[in-house]
């Protein structure tokens, strides 16, 4: 029996905490209407994952360029390749094509958008005067991304990922999540043969690593982790008390990852490259952005130790 379209939407949104409202009703219909069209067709959610690679750096080339039809049209491919991102996922689940190799791809077509629209603002303001100076941007319109870049953007988005997975998991455990261990995705990187199998090895040396960053910079979450392991034998024993006193705490703080994840970000850099000053941009991730994050991180860390003490 064929499913309504109501009901595939339904099953593609992981839960309402989780999701931002202009994904549920702007997003996610749009990419799964893709998502049908391209199932039916027989197309490989991986080859829509690629479309999005090379739709998301045409966006950071546009971005390049100061004048107001290239930007718009630099807009337009992004919100595509938006589409093709939330396509390919819920292609992967009608179709049952999940491969490793998507799993590659989907974390880093991203990063291939991003690092192509940093280098798009670069190449346009480094030879324009600063604000309210003589000077030009030079070599500091590339500090400035650079900064934004790798020391916020990267550890922002990873830290709104790994508690978008952790309350998952208290939501509908393991099988409604992704919340993996830097210890069993190194294990499995030791389980590989030491001959051959070079693409798996090196998915899962960097997926632990990946892992492994965002355990170190949540010691409380993990000390807490540990306990319910030690005391329920499995986190998914948990008492049904004590998995809504997480959730509730966790739920206010959803719509802080929300904000450090695609939309936000695309808005502003929407409105800045539109008027001209996407200077504007890192900035906006290396001070809004930046607040958003300590706060989230810190009442996290806090409601984990809080529970911790209290069941101990």
């Amino acid at each position: 029996m064929k499913r309504s379209f109501k009901n595939l939407l339904h099953d593609s949104i992981k839960s309402s905490d989780t999701e931002e409202t202009i994904d549920v009703y702007f997003t996610r219909p749009i990419g799964l209407l893709f998502a049908l069209f391209w199932n039916r067709l027989g197309v490989h959610p991986n080859a829509i994952t690629v479309l999005s690679i090379f739709l998301g750096a045409g966006a950071g080339y546009l971005f390049h360029f100061a004048d107001l039809w290239h930007n718009l049209l630099g807009v337009l491919l992004l919100m595509l390749a938006n589409f093709c991102d939330s396509t390919d996922g819920q292609m992967a689940r009608l179709s049952g094509k999940r491969t490793l190799l998507g799993r590659v791809l989907d974390g880093f077509s991203g990063d291939v958008w991003f690092v192509c629209i940093y280098t798009g603002i670069c190449l346009r303001m480094q030879n324009t005067p600063m604000p309210y100076t003589d000077m030009r941007w030079g070599m500091w319109i590339w500090v400035l991304s650079g900064v934004a870049g790798f020391l916020c953007h990267a550890p922002q988005s990873s830290l709104a990922d790994y508690y978008r997975q952790i309350h998952l998991f208290f939501l509908k455990g393991r099988e409604g999540s992704e919340l993996d261990s830097y210890r069993q995705q190194r294990a499995i990187y030791e389980s590989l043969p030491r001959r051959g199998e070079w693409f798996k090895k090196l998915f899962y040396y960097n997926y632990a690593n990946y892992c492994c960053s965002q355990e170190r910079r949540t010691p409380q979450f993990q000390r807490f982790f540990a306990e319910l392991k030690s005391r329920f034998s499995s986190p998914e024993n948990i008492s049904r008390e004590l998995r809504e006193r997480f959730l509730r705490g966790s739920r206010p703080l959803m719509k802080y990852t929300n904000i450090l994840t695609f939309n936000v970000r695309a808005i502003c850099l929407y409105i800045t490259c539109l008027a001209n000053c996407p200077w504007v941009y890192p900035l906006f991730e290396i001070t809004v952005l930046s607040v958003v994050y300590i706060h989230m991180h810190r009442r996290h860390e806090e409601l984990c130790k809080e529970l911790r003490e209290e069941i101990e």
